[in-house]
C-alpha cells in the first residue's frame, strides 16, 4: 500500500515544502530567494556566508580598469551580466566610463552567456561569440583554440577567481588581466553562519542552498575554523540536502565528495523548483493505524493534512520510525531526545505532546514495561526513507 494515498481525497493541499527548514547562504539575492522558498510553505534560516565589497571602494577593480586603459587589451570576456555592469557603474562613480567602454570597445569580446551578452549590449558595445551552454569551459576552448600567445586578455571575475582558466591561458602564452569584480570576503558577523552550522551538523536543516561557490568555500572554512568539517560533510552526505545553482557552485562541495542537486539551467528560479521537486521525495512515507503518515523536517502529513510537531516530538517520530512496527525500547527513545538529560519521564512527556500534534494517539502504540511502536498497517509500503 502505497502511503500517500491514503486518507480523505479531499484532504487540504498542502504547500510542497510545508514542514521543512531550508538554509540560505546567499548574500546577493537572499530576500528573493528567501520569498520564493516561502512562498512555497518553507521555513528559512538565512545565514551569509560571504560579504560583498563594495564596487567603488575597491582599489584593485580600479587599479586593474587603469591597467587596462594605460595598455588596451586585445580580448575581453565578460562572465557574468551583474558583475560586467557592476564594473561599468563603478567605472561612471571614477569618471572613467567612456575610457573604459571605448578602450573594450576596441577589444573582441566574449561572453560567456545570454546575461553577460545582455549587460556587453547594454554598454553600448557587442560581443563577438557566446556559447550556448554558459560554460566557462566553452570559452577557454574557443580562445585556446583560435591561439592566445602574446596577446593580452581581460578576464571580468565575480567574486571567485577562475583558477584553472586563467592558468591555462597564460600556459598558452597569454598575458591575462583579472578584473575582480564583487570580491567576496567572510561575513562581518559570524554569529549568522555559525547557527547555520550548528543546525546543518545537528540534522536541524532539511536542505541549504548555495547561489555561488564562494558562498559553498565560506561555510567550509568556517567549520574548519570551528573544528566541526567533519560534521559538516558528514550531515551534507547524509541529512541535510546541498542545493546549488550550478556546477561552478557545487564544485567545492562535489570535490569533497559530497553530492549535490542542481537544475539543467543555471537560474535562481530553476534552483527553487528542482528543490520544491527534490526535498519532498526525500520525506518518510508510511502507511500507520489506517492513516498516510509523511515525516517532514519539522511536521508531519497525516492523511495529507499537515501537523506540526514540536522537536522532541520529531525525535521520538524519527527513533520509531527507523524500525517501523517494532517496539523500540524507552532507554533508546531517551537517547533520541535532545537537551534529556537522562531524565526518563522526557520519553512520557514528549510522547503525550507528539500523540497530541499528531491528534491520532493510535498512531503510536504503548508496550507495557517495553517501549513504544508505531502501529504499522500489515503489508504497507514503507515509502522512501531519508534520514
Amino acid at each position: 500500500m502505497d502511503a500517500s494515498h491514503l486518507g480523505p481525497p479531499n484532504a487540504p493541499t498542502v504547500p510542497p515544502l510545508a514542514g521543512f527548514t531550508i538554509g540560505i547562504t546567499a548574500a546577493r539575492r537572499a530576500d528573493e530567494l528567501a520569498a520564493l522558498l516561502q512562498r512555497r510553505g518553507a521555513a528559512v534560516l538565512r545565514a551569509p556566508a560571504l560579504r560583498i565589497v563594495p564596487l567603488a571602494d575597491d582599489a584593485d577593480l580600479l587599479a586593474a580598469t587603469r591597467d587596462l586603459l594605460a595598455a588596451p587589451p586585445d580580448l575581453a570576456v565578460a562572465t557574468t551580466g551583474i558583475g560586467f555592469r557592476g564594473w561599468i557603474e563603478a567605472a561612471e562613480g571614477w569618471g572613467l566610463a567612456g575610457e573604459l567602454t571605448a578602450c573594450l570597445g576596441k577589444a573582441v569580446l566574449l561572453a560567456r552567456g545570454p546575461k553577460a551578452k545582455g549587460a556587453i549590449r547594454a554598454a553600448g558595445l557587442r560581443e563577438e561569440w557566446s556559447p550556448e551552454s554558459e560554460s566557462s569551459v566553452e570559452v577557454l576552448e574557443r580562445l585556446l583554440d583560435q591561439g592566445v600567445d602574446g596577446r593580452r586578455i581581460a578576464v571580468q571575475l565575480h567574486g571567485a577567481p577562475l583558477r584553472g582558466f586563467i592558468d591555462s591561458l597564460r600556459a598558452a602564452g597569454a598575458e591575462v588581466v583579472e578584473v575582480p569584480v564583487y570580491r567576496w570576503l567572510p561575513p562581518a558577523d559570524s554569529a549568522p553562519l555559525d547557527r547555520l552550522l550548528d543546525a546543518i551538523c545537528s540534522g536541524s536543516l532539511d536542505a541549504v542552498t548555495f547561489t555561488s561557490a564562494p558562498a559553498a568555500l565560506g561555510l567550509l572554512d568556517r567549520a574548519a575554523e570551528r573544528r566541526r568539517t567533519a560534521e559538516l560533510l558528514h550531515a551534507l552526505r547524509r541529512d541535510v540536502l546541498p542545493v546549488c545553482v550550478g556546477p561552478v557552485t557545487a564544485a567545492p562541495l562535489e570535490e569533497l565528495d559530497v553530492a549535490t542537486v542542481r537544475p539543467e539551467r543555471m537560474r535562481l528560479g530553476a534552483m527553487v523548483q528542482t528543490l520544491t521537486a527534490e526535498l519532498p521525495q526525500r520525506a518518510r512515507r508510511l502507511a500507520v493505524a489506517g492513516h498516510g503518515l509523511e515525516l517532514r523536517g519539522r511536521a508531519v502529513l497525516v492523511d495529507g493534512e499537515l501537523r506540526p510537531v514540536p522537536p522532541a516530538g520529531m525525535a521520538l517520530l524519527r527513533a520509531l520510525a527507523r524500525r517501523p512496527g517494532w517496539v523500540v525500547p524507552r532507554a533508546e527513545l531517551l537517547r533520541a531526545l535532545p537537551g534529556s538529560g537522562g531524565d526518563e519521564h522526557a520519553v512520557e512527556t514528549a510522547m503525550a505532546r507528539l500523540r497530541a500534534a499528531l491528534r491520532a494517539p493510535e498512531l503510536v502504540a504503548t508496550v507495557v514495561k517495553r517501549g513504544y511502536r508505531l502501529a504499522l498497517d500489515p503489508h504497507a509500503d514503507f515509502g522512501t526513507p531519508s534520514r
